[in-house]
């Protein structure tokens, strides 16, 4: 492998669950009688981390209001764990093929009981010795958690990678001058990716894992 530490977003990169989200926030809004606002703007804020995503949903909201919104949106949304069957199809294989050679870490916008608990229930636990989340760092796109990740591992810059779905992986990466590799199936387009430099993008798991091995060129 080319690159000696991997880093991957979460939700809509690994795991398939960001329409969950976005209706978890939708049913959240409407029990505690917030406007509704449109699917593309829920979707949109997936990756963010909860605070500054409710922000932008809902600007102005006193630290009250999102203590309770969060509370409602977390009974909502672990009313079902993640399990295997989230996987984006190929994701475990990827994974199995990468394990062993680069440092595996996840970077995500989710909070650190979040991503304990799906890192178990998904099984995806075992591949990932480093993680970083926006509760305990900062959220993206500010770029303190892959420096974090960059002092932990005492890897160089360049020799690594950030793999996500939103622009906000794209824009913090770019900040530290640190590859990056959009995936299409997530969050955000090709088109709003590509604005933001990344050195490849896939458009499924079979070129992303190509990518992997050929250090983000493609033949």
């Amino acid at each position: 492998m080319s690159f000696d530490v991997v880093i991957f977003d979460w939700d809509g990169t690994l795991i398939d669950s960001v329409d969950h989200i976005a209706d978890s926030l939708e049913l959240a809004a409407r029990e505690l009688g917030y406007p509704v606002r449109e699917r593309q703007a829920l979707r949109h804020i997936v990756g963010l981390g909860m605070e500054e995503a409710l922000s932008q949903l809902w600007p102005g909201i006193t630290r009250e209001e999102m203590t309770q919104l969060r509370e409602v949106y977390a009974r909502y949304f672990f009313q079902r764990d993640t399990t295997p069957a989230d996987l984006f199809k190929g994701v475990d294989e990827l994974l199995e093929t990468l394990h062993g050679g680069p440092m595996l870490a996840v970077a995500t916008g989710k909070s650190r009981p979040g991503l304990d608990r799906a890192l178990g229930s998904s099984g995806l636990g075992r591949f990932f010795p480093l993680t970083r989340c926006a509760n305990e760092t900062a959220s993206k796109p500010d770029p303190l958690m892959l420096r974090q990740i960059v002092s932990e591992t005492g890897a160089s810059v360049e020799r690594m990678v950030m793999v996500g779905d939103t622009i906000y992986d794209m824009e913090m990466a770019s900040r530290i001058g640190m590859p990056a590799i959009g995936v299409t199936w997530g969050v955000h387009s090709e088109e709003q990716l590509a604005a933001h430099n990344p050195m490849a993008i896939a458009s499924d798991i079979s070129m992303l894992r190509e990518l992997m091995a050929s250090g983000g060129t493609r033949d």
